[in-house]
C-alpha cells in the first residue's frame, strides 16, 4: 500500500513535469533600445585664461522605446576629455561641470523626473605644462536632444590655484 501511494505520487510528478516542459515557451523582445548620436563636430578644442580643453569622441547615448521611438531615460553625454595647464602655476582641479544652450545661447532645462548628474569630480593637481585626461559621463536635457535644441555645451572647470595657504595642528592622543 505504502510503494503503491510512493509510485503513484512519482508518476504523477512525472506527468505534471512533463506537461510543464512541453509548453512552449516563447521570449519577447526589448521593447527598448540604446541609440548612439554622435555629436557634430565630434571634437572641440577651447583655449582659457589657464587651460586648454580638447574634448573627443563625443557622443549622447540614450535608451528610446522601439515602438514609439520616445526617449525613454535621460540620455547621456559621454566622450573624453584633455585639460592641459598652461598657466606658470600648479593648478587643483576640483570638478567641471557642463551647461546646455540652445541656438539663442539660452540654457536648456532639464524636465521634472529626468536625472541631472552634470558634474565630474577629478580632484587632480597639474603643474604648469602638464596635462590630464579622463573621460565624461554626465547627462544631457531630453529636450536638447528630442527637438534638436543644442547649440552649444558650455564646460566650467573649477579649480584652485596653489600652493595654497595651509596650516597644520596636532594634539596628542592615547588609546588605552
Amino acid at each position: 500500500m505504502r510503494f503503491t501511494k510512493i509510485f503513484l505520487f512519482l508518476t504523477l510528478s512525472m506527468v505534471v513535469g512533463f506537461l510543464g516542459c512541453t509548453k512552449e515557451q516563447k521570449s519577447e523582445a526589448p521593447k527598448q533600445e540604446q541609440v548612439i548620436k554622435d555629436l557634430i563636430p565630434p571634437k572641440a578644442e577651447v583655449k582659457g585664461q589657464n587651460f586648454l580643453l580638447e574634448l573627443s569622441d563625443l557622443q549622447v547615448v540614450m535608451m528610446m522605446d522601439k515602438a514609439s521611438k520616445e526617449i525613454t531615460d535621460t540620455p547621456s553625454l559621454r566622450g573624453r576629455l584633455k585639460i592641459t595647464n598652461q598657466s606658470n602655476q600648479n593648478l587643483e582641479i576640483q570638478g567641471i561641470t557642463f551647461e546646455y544652450l540652445d541656438q539663442a545661447g539660452q540654457p536648456i532645462p532639464f524636465t521634472s523626473g529626468e536625472k541631472i548628474a552634470k558634474a565630474n569630480i577629478y580632484l587632480q593637481a597639474i603643474k604648469p605644462g602638464e596635462m590630464t585626461e579622463g573621460s565624461i559621463d554626465a547627462t544631457i536635457p531630453r529636450m536638447a536632444v528630442k527637438e534638436k535644441a543644442l547649440g552649444k555645451i558650455e564646460v566650467n572647470l573649477v579649480y584652485v590655484p596653489t600652493p595654497l595657504n595651509r596650516e597644520k595642528l596636532s594634539f596628542s592622543q592615547k588609546v588605552e
